[in-house]
């Protein structure tokens, strides 16, 4: 305890004006805490996965194309994106409202890619009180060693963020390719180069910084919370009034658990201290419950005197369940009705997608021979990534006569070709003003699959 209280003083809120250096505990949440960023191992790794021999998730922007394990969803059929980012809007405010900022102190890229950076700074520079030791030291080569390979480290990562990035848009292996023999264009370069800088900068310098002035969420999440939601909380019954303790000193029972280490704001990441309450700077990472948790075990008290738990529960008051919350089954309802439509969407995407358009002017003309016939305009979207011959055929109730079919339409791959055709019917087929036509597209994959879309439209006649 004598240890703890001698570095103590060091451990103060920061606006700002000084770099924070966190102390690193291990712990329960310290481990949850890189299970969770190891999440982020997909952003690096997804795109060399495979599927059926090309890259299993591909965003080909400039060929308006986005491959998902072997589905190919084109700009049509975008509306999917809305519901996607609806599901993980509502899931962003579901966790919220029952945990707290999660995401903020678990998942998001900024307080992963700032703890990894840490940790370097940590293996090379030494403890808390080391790095500030260094940082005030005057520059001599040893330092400058020191220095060089963590920024050159930094710097790496940040590379490896931005070449990460562009290869979902790029292409993994083209990329590799590519890019080192200057064969890429030039926004790859600048993207790169922006996404290098951008980490470097937000990860290495600002860091709890971007938490506290730059990011959006710490202030949109902040009005989710309510007296149920679960963060870490600092017990003010029991740990009040607090008082150090002193070698050789008997048990005091004036004074609460809390021994004023300040070890829950030495290990905080953006600096604060829970003891007073809940704050924005909070990202409710769980880290100071680690602390805590290790000094109540040195000094033989109980764990928990920082802990999850909701401010009904630190008031005393009855605790109502998670399942007769209202607004967590209206998340729930959303995200049920997003996740759904969005499974839908996926399940129901064809190779082919038709489109027929009526001629409206005139709707109808007269033959010759007394028949009737009508204009359309058929546009056949071809979603596979091969060239297709599509064959075009048309129904109706009555006997009729399609024009301007008789050879296969060539659909490149990813594109909309139109096509001009005609329906005839003899007027005394005709039953009323309108009869329904449906046309039929048939086409075949090269692995033999047959594929087809069909789209109903109307004949339009005389009144009788």
């Amino acid at each position: 305890m004598d240890e703890l209280y001698a570095e103590a003083h060091h451990w103060e809120v920061n606006t700002g004006g000084e770099t924070i250096h966190a102390k690193r505990m291990p712990g329960k949440w310290r481990r949850i805490k890189w299970l969770a960023a190891s999440v982020w191992l997909i952003f690096f790794l997804g795109p060399y996965l495979r599927w059926n021999g090309s890259q299993a998730v591909l965003f080909d922007i400039p060929n308006r194309k986005y491959h998902l394990f072997g589905v190919t969803v084109l700009p049509q059929d975008f509306w999917m994106l809305s519901l996607l980012l609806l599901f993980f809007a509502i899931l962003l405010a579901v966790v919220t409202a029952l945990v707290g900022r999660a995401y903020c102190g678990y998942f998001c890229f900024q307080t992963v890619w700032t703890d990894v950076f840490t940790w370097i700074e940590e293996k090379l520079e030494g403890t808390p009180p080391q790095r500030r030791k260094l940082d005030k030291a005057p520059i001599d080569a040893r330092k400058l060693r020191i220095k060089a390979v963590k920024h050159g480290l930094w710097l790496l990562i940040g590379f490896l963020t931005g070449f990460s990035f562009v290869a979902w848009f790029y292409g993994a292996i083209p990329l590799w390719r590519d890019f080192f023999v200057g064969d890429a264009n030039v926004a790859v370069y600048a993207a790169v180069a922006l996404f290098t800088l951008g980490t470097y900068l937000l990860a290495g310098w600002l860091r709890e910084q971007v938490c506290f002035w730059l990011c959006p969420y710490a202030r949109i999440q902040g009005v989710m919370l309510d007296k149920s939601t679960i963060v870490p909380t600092y017990d003010v019954e029991r740990g009040e009034p607090r008082g150090r303790i002193k070698k050789g000193q008997a048990e005091s029972t004036t004074v609460g658990d809390c021994v004023d280490c300040n070890q829950c704001v030495a290990v905080c990441p953006t600096g604060v201290d829970i003891r007073n309450g809940q704050q924005e700077g909070c990202i409710t990472c769980g880290l100071c419950l680690d602390a805590c948790d290790a000094v109540m075990d040195k000094v033989g008290r109980p764990r928990g005197l920082i802990r999850y738990a909701s401010l009904d529960e630190i008031e005393g008051k009855a605790v109502k369940p998670m399942l007769l919350r209202g607004r967590v089954w209206v998340y729930t309802g959303i995200l049920a009705l997003a996740l759904i439509g969005i499974i839908y969407g996926l399940s129901s995407l064809a190779a082919i997608e038709l489109k027929v358009l009526h001629e409206r002017a005139p709707l109808f003309v007269q033959l010759s021979d007394g028949s009737i016939q009508n204009k359309y305009t058929l546009k056949v979207l071809n979603k596979s990534e091969q060239d297709l011959e599509v064959s075009i055929s048309a129904e109706s109730p009555a006997p009729i006569e399609l024009i301007g079919a008789d050879e296969p339409l060539l659909t490149p791959s990813g594109e909309v070709t139109p096509m001009i055709v005609f329906v005839k019917i003899k007027r005394s087929d005709l039953t009323g003003e309108t009869v329904p036509v449906t046309f039929h597209a048939t086409s075949e994959l090269k692995d033999g699959a047959e594929i087809e879309a069909e789209r109903e439209s109307a004949f339009f006649g005389p009144s009788r």
